[in-house]
């Protein structure tokens, strides 16, 4: 499965929006690349500080469109109360007949520090 998104998605510490929202497709000779039908299906983004092992949350997304392999995930109230820095998200799909497909490129995510409320 591929996702294809901006190099590094910003964030700034705490906040909970926007959504972000996914396309998974196969890669190969296809032109354009081909939707993963995710229909009842069970998609997840594992979010770590870069480098490190430690899973900081899981988010469980919320399939907008099954046979177009569209996903969205909502950040948790706590997920983005971290140190500015460096993180990185996995995504994984469990699919209805148990079988689970993650996606190959990793998500790169710069955190950035919020201004102090006056």
């Amino acid at each position: 499965m591929v996702l294809t998104m901006a190099d590094k998605i910003k964030l700034v510490q705490r906040d909970t929006r926007p959504q972000l929202r996914a396309t998974l497709t196969y890669e190969g000779d296809a032109d354009p690349a081909v939707p993963v039908d995710i229909t009842g299906g069970t998609p997840r983004l594992y979010f770590r500080r870069a480098g490190e092992t430690a899973l900081l949350d899981t988010l469980v997304g919320t399939v907008l469109n099954g046979p177009a392999g569209i996903v969205v995930f909502d950040w948790g109230p706590s997920t983005l109360d971290v140190a500015p820095g460096a993180y990185e998200g996995q995504i994984e799909v469990t699919f209805a007949d148990g079988g689970r497909q993650t996606v190959y490129d990793i998500l790169k995510f710069a955190v950035r520090g919020e201004f102090d409320a006056p």
